[in-house]
């Protein structure tokens, strides 16, 4: 039986989507997030907050979403996390494309924060929790 999630760990860059989607996903999807505005934040932190997947941005400053996904792959304690893209790039090559590099699944921006939650519950009920 797959557990329910809990705890979401949340990379974008702009403000004012973070604090859209934290709200979202805290006060009506009932989850615990953690939210930072760049991949190596998320590098440095995860390990403490252990969440049960990644909402992450695609393309950022400095690092991007694949990037981030890359470097989470390489590492012991993050490799099997869960990964989800969150990206306005929406064509189907590009959605191939980061499912190719092992993501889950895309969520289009811009996204309804009165559905996120339920979007990522479903997304998670495909894994094995």
């Amino acid at each position: 039986m797959t557990k329910d999630l809990e705890k979401v760990l949340h990379v974008e860059d702009e403000p004012d989507i973070r604090a859209i989607a934290k709200m979202s996903l805290e006060k009506i999807g009932q989850l615990t997030v953690e939210s930072y505005a760049s991949g190596q934040d998320a590098l440095e932190r995860i390990a403490d907050f252990a969440p049960d997947l990644v909402l992450l941005d695609a393309m950022m400053p400095d690092m991007d979403g694949p990037e981030v996904l890359k470097r989470l792959r390489a590492r012991d304690d993050t490799m099997n996390i869960p990964i989800v893209f969150m990206t306005a790039k929406v064509q189907s090559a590009e959605i191939a494309g980061y499912k190719a590099l092992g993501a889950l699944d895309v969520i289009v921006k811009p996204f309804d924060p009165l559905q996120l939650h339920q979007q990522l519950k479903d997304i998670w009920a495909r894994t094995d929790g």
